[in-house]
């Protein structure tokens, strides 16, 4: 497990580990949820849907946007920034 500011996953308590863990389980469907959106988007574009294809895409980015803020919560427990209870 990596180090992040000279404090590594293992100096974490149980707390800010379960906190990290539950923004990294937050965060995976909502990846996983984008990059599908993102193939509709292109099969809708290539079926001449564009304005339906734009929609989705609007909606994946935002998922992305989630995504990398979950992440950045992620890192900021590691390095003690944030603290679960």
């Amino acid at each position: 497990m990596g180090e992040l500011n000279g404090r590594s996953e293992h100096s974490l308590d149980k707390s800010n580990q379960q906190l990290r863990l539950n923004l990294k389980e937050a965060a995976s469907p909502l990846k996983w949820s984008a990059v599908d959106l993102m193939q509709k988007a292109v099969r809708l574009s290539e079926a001449k849907q564009e304005n339906e294809a734009w929609k989705l895409l609007k909606i994946a980015t935002s998922y992305k946007d989630v995504v990398d803020r979950l992440r950045g919560y992620s890192d900021e427990v590691k390095v003690g920034r944030i603290k679960g209870r």
